[in-house]
């Protein structure tokens, strides 16, 4: 049973794993945005109606420091506070005790945004604000979700959308991962998918959990994904495609005949030539498919039917991080290049396999 100082420190708030220049952009990002929403809203709507919320400051900090969290995107902010002004109006109306009509109006609205998809938490002091805002916010009765909060949210967004799109920060998230293309065209997922942790299997979490998380179902796949590619890296990280590459690589020119290439490809027993020019630079490859695609036209050249968008790796790169590539994509090989495009090696999917097979044997005989 915990102690009372493990529960104390609880309290103690945890260190957030946010880069220098991320906390820089979410109080630029809040600073420009309500600044142009004031700016706006009291052009607009002038100085004898409330034109400015409070609340919007805590939509500001959702928008621009949170924008991956699910209380932030558009719907949330807009629909949020739309609904969350509207029950507020209603309750200050219908209901007489302010105590019980700002209470019930919180509530009401927490419900009615979860039910309708919108949670956001400053819709709960918006729907407040209709209850206590004083006169002047009375007066404006059901008036009031439309201005000032419908015009603060709508104007707060845009900034938010543009501001992040600048910074190059994904807003807004997507709501559900596509199915990923199939390679094959056929029913079954790709290899990676078909072991570990599933989204199928996260969905089904989420659900048996029943309780409101603060991020997406995509970024939480998201990052499992990263943290399982960096436990294989501490794992397999030593191995680079230099190591296992096949380095006396048979090459083509793009001027070669096919019956050329399909000389070099049948007497090395190899699926693909890369392409060179002078140097021994890439400028594609050309693989048995490419081969069957043009059987009927003998005469072509391999440039004419070489595959001129060539995935190639670096001769530093770390071999597990060519996994997805070559499970998922169906590739066969990939060439591997210097910074210059200079083909030195060429990995395959047998190198591959036969490499991580022996790292994971080098480490069971060294755990005996």
């Amino acid at each position: 049973m915990p102690s009372l100082l493990d529960w104390l420190k609880t309290f103690w708030p945890a260190p957030l794993p946010v880069s220098l220049r991320e906390r820089t952009l979410s109080g630029i990002g809040a600073l420009l945005g309500l600044l142009a929403t004031e700016i706006v809203s009291r052009s607009v709507l002038g100085a004898s109606i409330p034109w400015f919320v409070a609340p919007m400051g805590a939509s500001a900090v959702l928008l621009f420091a949170v924008p991956a969290s699910p209380l932030a995107q558009p719907w949330s902010i807009v629909g949020g506070n739309l609904l969350s002004a509207l029950t507020g109006v209603a309750c200050a109306r219908w209901i007489d005790d302010p105590a019980l009509a700002a209470a019930l109006a919180a509530g009401l609205a927490i419900v009615l945004m979860f039910q309708l998809r919108c949670l956001h938490p400053p819709g709960g002091a918006v729907a407040l604000t209709a209850v206590i805002g004083g006169p002047e916010v009375e007066a404006l009765g059901f008036g009031f979700a439309l201005v000032p909060v419908l015009l603060n949210s709508l104007l707060l967004l845009l900034i938010a959308l543009l501001f992040n799109a600048a910074m190059r920060r994904r807003y807004p998230q997507r709501i559900a991962e596509k199915p990923a293309a199939r390679t094959h065209h056929t029913a079954d997922r790709p290899p990676s998918d078909r072991l570990g942790v599933r989204p199928d299997d996260l969905q089904a979490v989420l659900e048996e959990r029943g309780e409101m998380i603060d991020i997406s179902r995509a970024d939480l796949e998201e990052i499992l994904l990263a943290a399982e590619r960096r436990a294989w890296r501490r794992r397999f990280g030593d191995l680079r495609c230099a190591d296992v590459m096949s380095r006396d690589v048979v090459t083509i020119t793009p001027d070669a005949t096919l019956e050329v290439a399909w000389s070099q490809l049948a007497h090395h027993r190899v699926e693909a030539l890369p392409v060179v020019q002078a140097g021994e630079r890439l400028v594609g490859i050309i693989t048995l498919h490419d081969f069957l695609i043009a059987q009927d036209m003998p005469w072509r050249t391999v440039g004419e039917v070489m595959t001129q968008d060539v995935f190639c790796a670096s001769p530093d790169r770390a071999i597990v991080e060519l996994v997805p590539v070559f499970s998922d994509r169906g590739l066969h090989q990939v060439p591997i290049v210097e910074a210059d495009r200079r083909v030195v090696g060429i990995l395959t999917q047998s190198d591959l396999v036969a490499a991580l097979f022996q790292a994971g044997l080098d480490q069971v005989l060294a755990g005996r």
